[in-house]
């Protein structure tokens, strides 16, 4: 079973948390796996990764207990075939709007005759042809997670939802509020009133949704709301909140120390 759908239906009701990898850092990757995320977004969408900086990202996980997605630049049939060749198993695709959309996400993923995936017998993902009947048996193994990032799409998020291969649905704050007249506030109450309901539709039709947060307080939102699977900030953004504590902190006035000299007194701040 693919890695992400078995975290799922494993999760019971204790939702995976997960992260955006935003650093495009090998490094940083294999750290933020050991943290305890259950899985991890290695975005390629909004960073400067290509296909040979994702192969090495996904062997750096590789060790960790996070199970990794690589978020697409576009739903584009051939940089699709490469990431999967690379050997990722579960591709996020940005701002699917329709149906039709997504039926071409999935097919991109699926050899034939199920799909449009052009065939290698030497690849990163058949573990370099030494996978038994690995042409044949791949297409079970894909996750396919849509990204509805529009009030627009979300109009039509059932049929979306409904289309077969679609394994989850996730929910982008950010293109969803700026969509809504809301650019950059991502927990206004129209714009989580709209991803609650979101979330409740989802259910009800029992696909699977998730969506990302800026921190643990919105994070209880969205579960509370019922979304299935969330992302708690980025590697980036995780990092940048610890860097601007410990400077704020050393930048109180409990840190200003006066020092007296032989010629006189001297105030420095540090």
């Amino acid at each position: 079973m693919n890695a992400f759908k078995h975290l799922l239906h494993a999760a019971g009701s204790h939702p995976p948390i997960g992260t955006w990898i935003s650093s495009a850092s090998p490094i940083v990757a294999e750290a933020i796996g050991y943290a305890g995320f259950d899985w991890g977004v290695i975005d390629m969408e909004h960073t400067s990764l290509d296909l040979m900086d994702v192969v090495q990202m996904l062997q750096a996980v590789s060790a960790t207990k996070m199970v990794p997605m690589v978020r697409l630049p576009w739903n584009d049939m051939v940089t699709v075939k490469r990431v999967l060749d690379a050997g990722a198993t579960t591709l996020m695709f940005p701002f699917i709007q329709t149906a039709d959309e997504a039926r071409r996400a999935v097919a991109a993923t699926r050899f034939p005759p199920e799909g449009v995936r052009g065939m290698a017998g030497m690849s990163r993902a058949s573990k370099f042809g030494t996978t038994a009947n690995y042409l044949r048996t791949a297409n079970a193994g894909i996750g396919v997670i849509v990204q509805l990032e529009t009030s627009q799409a979300l109009q039509r998020l059932e049929e979306i939802a409904a289309v077969e291969g679609v394994d989850a649905v996730f929910i982008g704050p950010a293109d969803l509020s700026a969509s809504m007249g809301y650019v950059g506030q991502f927990t206004h109450p129209a714009v989580l009133g709209l991803m609650s309901q979101a979330a409740q539709r989802c259910k009800a039709i029992g696909k699977p949704v998730g969506t990302l947060g800026a921190a643990p307080d919105v994070i209880a939102q969205y579960r509370a709301a019922g979304f299935d699977f969330m992302a708690v900030g980025s590697d980036l953004g995780l990092m940048m909140r610890g860097a601007q504590a410990v400077v704020s902190a050393l930048r109180t006035p409990d840190s200003e120390h006066v020092h007296t000299l032989a010629s006189g007194t001297q105030t420095s701040r540090y």
